[in-house]
């Protein structure tokens, strides 16, 4: 097989399968003095042994079935997942947009020739001479849990999809349209498979990885704050649609939905481009690392922040400040930033930055200082605490959702009282009364 002749789709994800299969291929049935060295890797544990080789590859499928959570015909998954993970010129070009112009399509569509091969190529005769028929396993795999380790539930059912599209694809040009179409959809790579990632920093740089179970909320599902999350959508909104937005602090009082309205955007515009990446404050020295990664990438990026706030000896905040607005390269226009506080000026206040007499000589210029943060946020959004009625109608809507029966006095009553012991009014506290119930149903 010609896995060597690729040009775009190359350096890929787990493609040391691909090549093992590629020599047992080109070498089964070929006479021992004329065959290609097998791969030296293989060399040493097989010895020259096909058998052996071709039992660890039906071995590494199985083993991806089990991490992905894939179905099917194994080896076309495995294909597919390739063609779907593999960041090139192409198929980052096509990434939420579609179809491309140029050249560069008709160096896609060589290396989806050779793909199609690959997709195409009948296992029987191999199978059969080298005694191994135990590769019908994995040409009708039946998942025995289809919870993926890498992928959401979505994500993973796609890409069985997609290798049973390619399958009835008749030619190389139509399999191309399939994965052009997959791409514009869903993206490629990590950062169009998953909607939400965390940064992290080793010896080799700063890393962008997966978040692979993120909470599966709505903006819906969020009961009350009707105006907060109106501004909050109006602004996600502009910004998708490639038209100016703002940076957004969520500010306001404790369990009042701040931390799950984001999450909920991560799910709703999940399917316009939106990502979201979250970093913590003693990773904002990594922030240009971090956006040096993204911006030029078709997606529009949301930096999450949870929980801002910083003590007076806490200089973190000037690295943040340097980054929305104030270093000499201009920000990128698909990254803003939103965060999440309970203080509205994000620093903490002294009476003694307000004092006319005190040590610091320009008063002034401290509380400027400390007030510079907040006001690179261009929307700031307040979540109060509701008042009892608010609370109370938060607490029915939650036990009808939940689907929990009791009489409407008992219930409102069982909630004051759960209230006043844990935390006070808010939305995360109605939840907690509602999943105490629930667990004690």
């Amino acid at each position: 097989m010609r896995q060597d002749e690729l040009i775009v789709y190359r350096d890929m994800e787990d493609g040391e399968l691909l090549g093992d299969m590629a020599w047992l291929m080109a070498n089964y049935d070929v006479p021992p003095a004329q065959r290609q060295d097998m791969p030296l890797r293989r060399e040493k544990t097989y010895g020259g042994g096909m058998k052996g080789l071709f039992y660890d590859c039906i071995h590494r499928l199985i083993e991806l079935a089990g991490r992905y959570g894939f179905h099917g015909n194994l080896w076309h998954c495995y294909l597919a997942n390739l063609l779907v993970n593999n960041e090139n010129s192409y198929s980052c070009g096509c990434e939420i947009r579609g179809e491309i112009q140029g050249t560069i399509n008709e160096a896609a569509l060589h290396d989806i020739v050779i793909f199609k091969e690959f997709f195409d190529y009948d296992f029987t005769d191999m199978s059969e001479k080298l005694g191994v028929g135990e590769f019908a396993l994995v040409q009708n795999y039946a998942s025995s849990s289809r919870e993926s380790r890498v992928y959401n539930t979505r994500i993973c059912a796609r890409i069985c999809e997609l290798a049973e599209k390619f399958c009835k694809d008749r030619t190389p040009e139509e399999m191309k349209d399939t994965l052009t179409e997959f791409y514009r959809e869903y993206g490629v790579g990590k950062l169009g498979l998953h909607k939400s990632f965390r940064v992290s920093h080793d010896q080799a740089g700063v890393h962008i990885d997966p978040i692979l179970n993120i909470t599966h909320v709505t903006l819906d599902e969020l009961v009350g704050y009707e105006i907060p999350k109106r501004k909050l959508t109006d602004n996600t909104d502009a910004f998708v649609a490639g038209r100016k937005a703002n940076n957004c602090l969520l500010f306001g009082d404790a369990g009042t939905g701040k931390s799950s309205c984001i999450k909920a955007i991560a799910n709703e515009y999940y399917g316009k481009g939106l990502r979201i990446i979250e970093i913590y404050k003693h990773q904002f020295q990594d922030l240009n690392d971090v956006i040096s990664q993204i911006k030029n990438r078709n997606y529009k990026f949301i930096i999450y922040m949870d929980d801002l706030s910083f003590e007076d000896f806490e200089i973190e905040y000037k690295y943040l400040k340097a980054v929305i607005e104030g270093g000499l390269e201009k920000k990128p226009g698909n990254v803003l930033i939103y965060a999440t506080s309970n203080r509205r000026h994000l620093i903490r206040e002294n009476y003694g930055d307000r004092a006319e007499i005190r040590e610091d000589m320009h008063t002034g210029d401290t509380v400027q200082e400390k007030l510079s943060l907040v006001s690179r946020f261009g929307v700031t959004i307040y979540f109060g605490a509701p008042d009892k009625k608010q609370f109370q109608n938060i607490v029915k809507v939650l036990a009808k959702r939940h689907g929990l029966i009791m009489p409407e006095e008992e219930l409102l009553l069982e909630a004051n009282r759960w209230e006043l012991s844990h935390g006070g009014l808010s939305g995360r506290t109605a939840q907690q009364f509602i999943d105490y119930l629930a667990g004690q149903a």
